[in-house]
């Protein structure tokens, strides 16, 4: 049997692989000059390659239609891809995050090693710079594909692993999604998930670059006095607004929101930062007054450096509406009150997100009702099927997406 698997990232190579595997001859058509592109800019260029906690808890980090995984993630597991890449030579190390990266920290290792193992199959052929314009079908029957060029390639399986519509450098600009749409699936709302948020405040500008370690985020819908999500870890001041790991996984909670565009227009969704998580509000307090002990001949404004980083002083400042040059033994107990406040609930308005093309993975893609989640083959179309980022589903960060990619492109070479 000939099958088309249309894109060589992660999800396409596993599901190359494994169609070989059970006897299939396979063609890959990639778009850019190699396979595995994506893989290069995955977990800042040291590839998050997946999470070593166990696979029953994998569900728990999907927000994004996890349910539908269940099969998949039972065909093929962390252990597995671990198993695969340690085979081949490529050592893995777990950092905290229960993260697994290669000891050498180079996600060109993970890309290279998928590649190497798909060209050891003979029946698999490779067909870089080549770009998929439309899958060709009769009487609801796969007959192949047509290429940009106009060149017909036949085959009775196509496997869509084309990715999603975030990196477009890579190559994911959702040609899976309009393929999927002429041969009558439906695209769920294509939006960024695990993205920045944006900020109108000054506040994120005059911050910007300003990274901050361990301290705890809430992020509120203020019209219900509902918490939407909250975290602990990093985070990041940038020239738009926030960034960092807690507020990526944030956004990924905060676009599946009811009613979240107007709640934004509104102004109603804030981020509510407690810059020292390990202090009650007594012993920050405290904290603060040991302190101005030291500093008590100071100005208020020389005597914050312990407790901040320099970039956020003036903001705390200005805020607190304590003046600069004011002796820190003439401070009274309620304006100290006021910085404690501060501190513990430093309060950021969210506007928006940033743009798809800035996001770690799509949320939305080709609808899951409309696929066989022990299969991976549309409802709509025999022998067409679906693996990795172009299908609704999307993960927290932590290695869950790219393992999402492995075990659906599995699962579709496997059948």
């Amino acid at each position: 049997m000939k099958v088309i698997v249309v894109g060589g990232g992660p999800s396409g190579m596993i599901a190359a692989i494994t169609s070989a595997q059970n006897g299939n001859n396979v063609i890959i058509i990639e778009r850019n000059k190699f396979l595995g592109k994506k893989i290069l800019v995955t977990g800042k260029g040291r590839c998050n390659v997946t999470s070593s906690i166990d696979m029953d808890d994998f569900i728990k980090n999907i927000p994004g239609n996890g349910k539908f995984l269940y099969s998949s993630f039972q065909n093929f597991t962390n252990k597995d891809i671990v198993n695969m890449l340690e085979k081949n030579g490529v050592k893995l190390k777990v950092e905290r995050g229960n993260r697994y990266f290669p000891v050498s920290d180079r996600a060109e290792d993970v890309r290279a090693c998928l590649e190497n193992e798909v060209r050891k199959y003979k029946s698999i052929q490779i067909k870089t710079n080549s770009r998929v314009s439309k899958i060709l079908v009769e009487n609801e029957e796969i007959q192949g594909v047509e290429l940009e060029s106009g060149e017909k390639i036949y085959g009775s399986k196509v496997i869509i692993a084309t990715g999603g519509n975030s990196y477009t450098g890579t190559g994911s600009t959702g040609d899976g999604y309009k393929m999927a749409k002429k041969l009558g699936h439906t695209i769920e709302k294509i939006r960024g998930s695990l993205v920045p948020l944006t900020s109108k405040m000054n506040v994120c500008k005059q911050m910007q670059g300003l990274s901050l370690k361990n301290v705890k985020i809430e992020i509120k819908d203020e019209e219900k006095s509902k918490k939407i999500y909250d975290d602990f870890g990093e985070m990041l001041f940038t020239h738009f607004g926030v960034s960092g790991p807690i507020i990526l996984s944030g956004s990924a909670h905060l676009l599946r929101y009811k009613d979240i565009d107007r709640l934004l227009k509104e102004s109603k969704i804030k981020l509510v930062i407690d810059l020292k998580p390990a202090l009650s509000e007594e012993e920050l307090d405290k904290r603060i007054i040991r302190d101005f002990e030291e500093f008590k001949n100071k100005e208020f404004k020389n005597s914050l450096d312990r407790l901040l980083p320099k970039k956020m002083i003036d903001v705390v400042i200005n805020l607190s509406q304590i003046n600069y040059y004011k002796k820190v033994n003439e401070i009274t107990k309620e304006e100290r009150n006021r910085i404690v406040k501060i501190l513990k609930n430093f309060e950021i308005t969210i506007s928006g997100f940033r743009p798809v093309e800035e996001a770690i993975v799509t949320a939305g893609g080709i609808s899951t009702k409309e696929i066989n989640p022990k299969t991976m083959e549309s409802k709509k179309v025999k022998g067409l099927y679906f693996a990795g980022e172009v299908i609704d589903v999307d993960a927290y960060t932590g290695g869950f997406n790219l393992q999402i990619a492995y075990s659906t492109g599995y699962t579709a070479g496997l059948n």
